[in-house]
């Protein structure tokens, strides 16, 4: 039995380009493929913070944002916005945003309320996350500065509240681990 596959390298961006959904060319240096490539490296973050076992609650949320993710750098990949009609998953709404509200009110209750700034760091998953919050922030800051009309408004508001998210993970991990924060 053969082994067919189609390869991964398509040779089509051997120029600096890549192609968005509707098909339209663009330099790899645009700044909509600069928003989709900081998501993207949000959700890598997250996929490395799930191979140190913060606990099984956080991986399985981990794992369905890093879905969402992908479904936000789909939405930037779409300057005509047509890919939601076709391919349902690649939307964020309303209710995306609640679920990461509930999970932040959730994580906010399971340790001592925040007084003072604190210092990023702590054991491995927790360090991990707070740079994914800063990733996340980037990326925000990229996906605002493609105007409004670049995203659905959801997506925007997404991304805030998964910074918001992560920060408090962070803030579970190093309590679950028994490492103080460190104030600032």
């Amino acid at each position: 039995m053969e082994n067919r596959y189609d390869p991964l390298y398509t040779k089509t961006g051997d120029a600096g380009e890549t192609g968005l959904f509707d098909g339209t060319r663009v330099s790899k240096a645009d700044p909509r493929v600069d928003a989709y490539g900081e998501v993207d490296e949000v959700a890598a973050w997250l996929g490395l913070v799930r191979a140190q076992s913060p606990g099984e609650d956080i991986e399985e949320m981990l794992l369905l944002i890093q879905r969402d993710l992908f479904a936000l750098g789909a939405m930037l990949a779409d300057p005509r916005h047509r890919i939601a009609a076709r391919v349902t998953k690649a939307t964020l709404g309303p209710a995306d945003i609640s679920r990461l509200e509930r999970w932040i009110d959730q994580m906010q209750a399971a340790v001592p309320p925040l007084r003072r700034f604190i210092l990023a760091g702590g054991p491995g998953p927790a360090a991990m996350l707070h740079l994914a919050r800063t990733v996340c922030r980037r990326a925000e800051r990229r996906i605002v500065g493609l105007g409004p009309d670049a995203v659905d408004p959801d997506g925007i508001i997404y991304v805030n509240r998964l910074s918001d998210l992560l920060f408090a993970m962070a803030r579970v991990v190093n309590a679950r681990a028994g490492s103080p924060e460190t104030v600032w």
